[in-house]
């Protein structure tokens, strides 16, 4: 990686050994600590029955931040679980109100109160992208770099709305849609960030993400479609239309088997469904990278500019490793549970016909799966997670880095409620 505000070149001289060039970014942190994090964190979640996830957050954060080094210098997060725990509460205070209203509705107003539910699911929709906008403001503000604050303005309202209007067309177009909205919406948010009194900026553009990406989407929606049309070529539908008489009740499902075609039609489904979830799982981490990439070269701050070099195969090894420690896990995990449950038969005996001994199985049931699934995010987070990020890290170029000798503090903290209302709604990130 380089940097063009260098301004001399080191002479060498034979025999000797050239200095270490240090990275303009770069990320100074160890697996084994993130997992130590997550680890005892997650232990307590378990303890406190979720509680402490507020703290956890807040420890991830402030490692992934003081472990990320500009121009040597560390960045900061100054957030703190407590404001975390207020927002949440707020969040919920805002939330469940809505909830009531939307569920009396659906019960007591009929066909109306279907229309409801379905207006009620929209509004919830337009909470969420409300509260990604004022969750990533509260971010910036708790981000400090050489003590100057991050900011962001701009109307979370108004985004929302932007947001929803974009999710719209996305839908309408199969996700054609989709690079243009991120460019759109990139552009809002950068033209609304702040780090002191330097201003943000967005200039990737839609278009090129669209054409990087089109190739992944036909192989996606590819299979699907031509199945979806083979499938409608091949049913007998006046046979069909008959046999599916509602008068008739269960008998048309019965008819409907008979059809000519129809079992074609299920295996043309079926058959491209599969094939368009293999290629979708195959390419997710190209197009994660392509993204990633495009996303962090578009990114400005002034006169300071980003080029990312992530490569592909990192995030690919990461998923790689995800799935190989799962699959070691998930082994190890039911040899375990194996042992367990023999132990327990050998020394209580068989709970067939004994209610103590039950209840007893079913909360060392219940524990073995709760250590279970946290044991798969745990794994999760310390493969992908802290790899897409220390990669994302890692690939940036950085030039114009003397823009921010100049850089001049202005505003202050945001409230959590954000933050908490992107818990709530389980719309929140990192």
């Amino acid at each position: 990686m380089t940097v063009s505000n260098t301004t001399s070149v080191p002479v060498i001289l034979p025999g000797s050994t050239a200095p270490a060039v240090q990275p303009p970014v770069r990320f100074t942190g160890t697996t084994e600590a993130y997992v130590w994090i997550l680890v005892r964190g997650y232990a307590l979640l378990g303890v406190t029955l979720g509680i402490y996830r507020f703290w956890l957050n807040t420890d991830v954060r402030r490692f992934l931040w003081s472990k990320t080094e500009v121009a040597d210098e560390p960045l900061e997060y100054t957030g703190t679980a407590v404001e975390l725990l207020i927002g949440f509460l707020i969040g919920l205070a805002i939330l469940i109100p809505l909830y009531v209203v939307f569920f009396v509705g659906a019960l007591s107003m009929g066909t109306v109160g279907q229309f409801a539910s379905v207006f009620g699911f929209l509004i919830l929709l337009v909470f969420g992208q409300y509260a990604v906008y004022r969750a990533r403001r509260y971010r910036l503000t708790r981000t400090v770099y050489r003590g100057v604050r991050f900011q962001q303005t701009g109307s979370a309202a108004r985004y929302a709305l932007y947001a929803m209007l974009w999710w719209l067309l996305i839908l309408f177009t199969l996700g054609l849609a989709y690079p243009f909205m991120q460019a759109q919406l990139e552009r809002f948010k950068m033209r609304n960030t702040y780090y002191g009194n330097l201003q943000g900026a967005f200039v990737g553009s839609g278009f090129k993400l669209f054409l990087r990406g089109v190739a992944m989407w036909l192989l996606v929606a590819g299979p699907l479609a031509l199945a979806l049309v083979a499938a409608i070529a091949s049913i007998d539908w006046p046979a069909f239309i008959a046999a599916a008489d509602i008068e008739r009740g269960e008998e048309a499902f019965a008819q409907l088997a008979k059809v000519d075609g129809i079992k074609e039609s299920i295996a043309f489904l079926g058959g491209g469904v599969s094939v368009s979830i293999l290629f979708g799982v195959f390419l997710y981490p190209v197009f994660q990278a392509m993204v990633l990439r495009w996303w962090m070269s578009g990114l400005r701050l002034g006169d300071l500019t980003f080029t990312s070099h992530l490569r592909t195969k990192r995030i690919y090894g990461a998923y790689a490793r995800f799935i190989g420690i799962s699959m070691l896990y998930s082994t190890a995990g039911g040899i375990a549970f194996s042992i367990a449950a023999i132990l327990f038969t050998m020394i209580l005996g068989s709970p067939e016909k004994n209610v103590v001994f039950q209840i007893i199985a079913a909360v060392l049931g219940i524990g073995f799966y709760v250590i279970f699934v946290l044991g798969f995010s745990v794994i999760y987070r310390a493969t992908v997670q802290l790899s897409v990020w220390r990669w994302s890290v890692q690939s940036l170029d950085l030039q114009g880095l003397a823009v921010l000798d100049s850089v001049k503090a202005e505003g202050g903290p945001s409230s959590a409620v954000g933050e908490g209302l992107a818990d709530a709604l389980n719309v929140g990130g990192i």
